[in-house]
């Protein structure tokens, strides 16, 4: 699905100017339907939007199609839905082209279910991932590129009143940039970076000590997973501290990084690390060793992945940084009756419908994808 940006979006890894996010529809016999959405990146888990599609029609659906839908009332309803669904690993051959995990597709089918289960028993998810009572803020993302276009941004996000950003590096005069942005935004707002693998080991130390003295949060895949067992002596040494991201794709890979000491943070996406369920148990490992985590999102993710997103986020108390819910502020058109978008200084209200608290709109969908698939029993 092809949904056009307001602007362009870049970072040291890619630039794109429209979304291309895969949506799940699932139908009952009964005739409830549920949305799914997954967020394929070749740089991240190397899914595509090809694989993904692949992988639902060929390994997920068959295994599913004709099961009972778990019952919506069950407060383990996640664990339900994810022990419905195949591991699905990636194959000899699909790792050799690069693919990690197929976690886009298997998060796609399981927020579907997810969502058809609780329509159902006319519940929302936030009956099940409850509400903490903390306030949700969301921050702020300053694409890459043109710096006075970048600086335009931030001044918008400035006059929203956003207390926390992070701007994409990654490029010759970051320190510079990152200096700027500290005199415009003033000491108040948290500032952090994400360099999307754009450094070598060499060279990373050096720039993020410069950085260190605007008063930087964290800095998010400085290196990248080729240089995974040089982290820990990067994360020791910064006096930033270190997110992973595009490193941080399996529980391998978290229960690595927790051991090694290669981070301080993990940046928990819903699509990425394989669905609600799983993205709860990356938080578990970082919780289990004393590390923080932020529930990060895609670029052009729609109202569906976002509203999963805001449930999941709503449901936690210990929350370091949010991101996500951009909706129609970065979407020129979404799928869904009312964008879920956060509002002045990054604040957001909870979704409370039945389950994801959303409306999709078919027609919408069928508009903007070209190649849909039609999968039955």
């Amino acid at each position: 699905m092809q949904l056009p940006f307001v602007e362009g979006f870049g970072h040291s890894l890619k630039t794109r100017k429209a979304s291309d996010s895969v949506v799940v529809r699932v139908e009952t016999h009964d005739g409830i339907v549920g949305y799914g959405e997954g967020a394929p990146r070749p740089y991240v888990t190397g899914e595509s939007v090809s694989s993904l599609k692949d992988v639902v029609s060929t390994r997920l659906w068959p295994a599913v199609s004709g099961q009972t839908l778990p019952d919506g009332r069950a407060d383990d309803l996640l664990a339900q839905v994810d022990a419905l669904l195949p591991l699905c690993e990636p194959t000899v051959s699909e790792t050799k082209q690069g693919i990690l995990a197929h976690h886009s597709a298997r998060a796609a089918l399981e927020v579907a279910l997810v969502d058809a289960s609780l329509k159902r028993a006319q519940r929302s998810l936030g009956d099940v991932l409850q509400p903490s009572g903390v306030p949700l803020c969301y921050s702020g993302v300053i694409t890459s590129g043109n710096v006075e276009r970048a600086l335009a941004n931030a001044r918008r996000m400035k006059s929203i009143g956003l207390r926390s950003i992070k701007a994409k590096v990654g490029f010759d005069g970051d320190v510079a940039f990152i200096a700027a942005l500290r005199e415009l935004f003033g000491p108040d707002v948290s500032i952090r970076v994400d360099a999307n693998a754009a450094w070598q080991p060499e060279q990373a130390l050096g720039i993020l000590t410069a950085m260190a003295e605007h008063g930087v949060a964290s800095c998010e895949e400085p290196l990248g997973r080729a240089h995974l067992e040089t982290l820990s002596d990067l994360a020791s040494q910064s006096p930033i501290p270190i997110m992973v991201d595009e490193s941080l794709c399996t529980l391998a890979d978290a229960e690595h990084l927790a051991s090694t000491g290669g981070c301080q943070f993990f940046n928990v996406r819903i699509s990425k690390c394989g669905g609600l369920f799983r993205s709860l148990q990356f938080i578990d490992v970082a919780r289990q060793n004393g590390m923080n985590f932020q529930i990060g999102s895609h670029v052009g993710e729609t109202s569906i992945l976002a509203a999963a997103g805001r449930h999941l986020a709503a449901s936690l108390t210990d929350i370091s940084f949010l991101e996500g819910s951009y909706g129609t502020i970065l979407l020129s058109v979404d799928v869904t009756q009312q964008s879920v978008r956060f509002g002045h200084r990054g604040s957001a209200m909870l979704l409370k419908g039945p389950g994801l608290g959303i409306r999709v709109l078919d027609d919408r969908l069928h508009e903007f994808s070209s190649d849909g698939i039609t999968l039955t029993d």
